[in-house]
């Protein structure tokens, strides 16, 4: 790991997406009627996405152990596409970027997983750092 000992903690902010494409209107309404066979779609994805987000340093071998002070899971449909925002925070020596995308990357696998049964084409596309402040580098909002 990089020695972050000479740094100050101070309030640092990441947000990430991912997005999921499924290929049905049906797999879309099965999501928003809560008929998905595996269960709750985004409550089970949520609950994923924050055991990825507090898990990060355990499996990415250069990720500081950190504490995670606050972390928000919010979902958007557009047509067959399910966008996942992810906003992590905490205050602390080194950023919360890579916490947020292992956040977004699992919310979006458990998506995957829980969605097969009853669609053979999804797809998870754009997984990426949207925005980043805090530090000596801030990151604006990526279109």
């Amino acid at each position: 790991m990089v020695d972050i000992t000479h740094k100050k903690p101070t309030l640092r902010t990441a947000i990430a997406q991912a997005i999921v494409q499924v290929s049905s209107e049906d797999t879309i309404e099965a999501i928003k009627n809560n008929t998905v066979p595996k269960g709750d779609v985004f409550a089970m994805s949520k609950a994923a996405g924050l055991l990825g987000v507090k898990k990060t340093a355990e499996l990415l071998p250069d990720c500081h152990p950190l504490p995670i002070e606050y972390t928000n899971i919010s979902y958007s449909i557009d047509g067959l596409k399910i966008t996942v925002l992810i906003t992590v925070k905490t205050i602390y020596k080194t950023g919360v970027e890579v916490e947020a995308m292992h956040g977004a990357s699992i919310v979006a696998l458990n998506m995957y997983d829980m969605l097969k049964p009853i669609d053979k084409g999804i797809e998870i596309q754009n997984i990426k750092l949207l925005k980043k402040t805090g530090g000596k580098s801030d990151i604006g909002i990526k279109e």
